[in-house]
């Protein structure tokens, strides 16, 4: 059946990735650790960021005095 699909340009999936060298699967929006870091990046650095700012206003706050 794929095979057909081959020969008359309907096969519509995209080619793997340079990544499979890590995990033979590795397709778009895949499932591999290089790709799941990849598309992950952004929201570990807001991540980041939110765990930052909350350590700084409850430090603020134990400065003042506001909170036990």
């Amino acid at each position: 059946m794929l095979d057909k699909e081959i020969k008359h340009g309907k096969e519509k999936r995209q080619s793997y990735y340079h990544s499979g060298r890590l995990d033979r699967t590795c397709r778009p929006h895949g499932g591999c650790p290089w790709c799941e870091g990849n598309r992950e990046h952004a929201t570990k650095i807001k991540e980041l960021s939110a765990e930052e700012q909350e350590e700084i206003l409850y430090d603020n706050l134990m400065a003042i005095g506001t909170l036990g």
